[in-house]
């Protein structure tokens, strides 16, 4: 098989590419080593910066996120018993964000490859990129016991943090950085109504906290649990007990609690390497980097990654221009620490740190209080929580 780019991995930013780029004629082929089941059955977040949303509507896949979604113009942050909310429409000059789970992005994306006739091939093992440094770089992979080949272009790394991308490049070619934090969250998924219109974010003694959703009928929650914790540990009377501990007494008080649909417990880890590029071989969202979620920049990353990826390659195909695929890696980059950067300021700013002194939680209460004290700083948090320009 030949093709014009090649994608490793059919999340969300591999269908995204596909898909803006089959618009503009430019041809592809996604493999993902999972069913499109396994796919579709990973809990993600799913807070979408107004940015992230005018690209699904530029791959005209938007209809039913903007039917559903739910546009939200603020968020809370509690703290000593109080919440308070950032304005983040009026902060910004009318920017919001929109409320739509990372599993309807990737089953509307699905639809739109499907409806298009794209070309996603599931099930893919053992897939390896080839002479990426050449003029023709190919793929490989398994299916039962036929190896196939897909000869392209441009193969684009969209595989997550352990696919086979990014372990393709020599070590020496590329710097990794990295910071594991010391705690993990444990969420819950339950069909409960939320106890908020908008999302909380909790700041106390026994740990961080996060009131979100995904509907006006389905509840997402998370407590910051110790690494050592298991799933099984929580049993969901525990988990709601703990979570009302740590909201204020009013916010407690409406909570509605009802049986877990999903639980698990996902560790916090930051993660950057540089360069995003190496011959041929371009990485994308979790490739390349990892964010904590706090500050809901993961999938939003990823899509800034394919909003440049997206350009450079139509003015590759239709303006044989390569300045774009040449500085990509530098741009991503750029926007990638931004993100980092925020990410890491909502962490330390919210949770509770087992080695941190009476000292570093002075720092942290000082940090609210000016926060909440200062519209500029204000304003910075919600421009980089709207999502900071492409």
């Amino acid at each position: 098989m030949k093709t014009q780019v090649g994608i490793i991995g059919g999340g969300p930013s591999g269908l995204l590419l596909s898909q803006l780029l089959h618009l503009q004629g430019i041809e592809t082929v996604v493999l993902e080593q999972h069913s499109r089941e396994y796919v579709l059955g990973r809990i993600r977040a799913g807070v979408l910066e107004h940015g992230f949303a005018a690209l699904m509507r530029e791959a005209q896949v938007a209809e039913r996120m903007d039917r559903e979604g739910e546009i939200h113009d603020g968020f809370y942050i509690a703290h000593d018993g109080i919440k308070d909310r950032v304005d983040l429409k009026g902060l910004t000059g009318g920017n919001s964000v929109v409320v739509y789970g990372q599993t309807e992005v990737t089953r509307d994306l699905y639809d739109g490859r499907d409806k298009l006739g794209g070309i996603v091939i599931h099930n893919a093992e053992d897939v390896k990129p080839h002479d990426l440094e050449s003029a023709h770089p190919y793929l490989t992979y398994r299916q039962g016991d036929e190896v196939k080949r897909i000869d392209c272009d441009y193969v684009i790394g969209c595989d997550g943090f352990h696919g086979v991308s990014r372990k393709s490049i020599p070590k020496d070619k590329i710097r990794e950085f990295e910071r594991v934090y010391p705690f993990g969250w444990l969420g819950v998924l339950s069909r409960t109504k939320p106890v908020s219109p908008e999302l909380i974010y909790a700041k106390h003694e026994r740990g961080f906290a996060l009131c979100s959703l995904r509907s006006q009928v389905l509840s997402r929650y998370y407590i910051q649990v110790p690494l050592t914790d298991t799933v099984e540990q929580w049993t969901d009377e525990l988990f709601w007990a703990e979570l009302k501990r740590r909201l204020p007494a009013d916010v407690a008080s409406q909570l509605i609690t009802g049986a877990s649909i999903e639980k698990s417990i996902a560790p916090l880890r930051s993660f950057v390497v540089e360069p995003m590029r190496f011959g041929n071989l371009f990485l994308a969202g979790d490739a390349a980097h990892i964010v904590p979620p706090t500050g809901a920049r993961g999938l939003n990353s990823a899509a800034s990654d394919i909003y440049y990826l997206y350009h450079a390659l139509v003015d590759h195909y239709k303006k044989h221009d390569d300045s774009g695929l040449d500085g990509y890696s530098a741009k991503a980059l750029a926007r990638v620490w931004k993100g980092q950067r925020f990410s890491w300021w909502m962490t330390t700013t919210l949770h509770r740190f087992p080695e941190g002194s009476d000292f570093d939680g002075r720092l942290q209460d000082t940090e609210l209080a000016y926060l909440f004290s200062s519209p500029k700083a204000l304003a910075s948090l919600a421009e980089n929580y709207v999502g900071l320009p492409f």
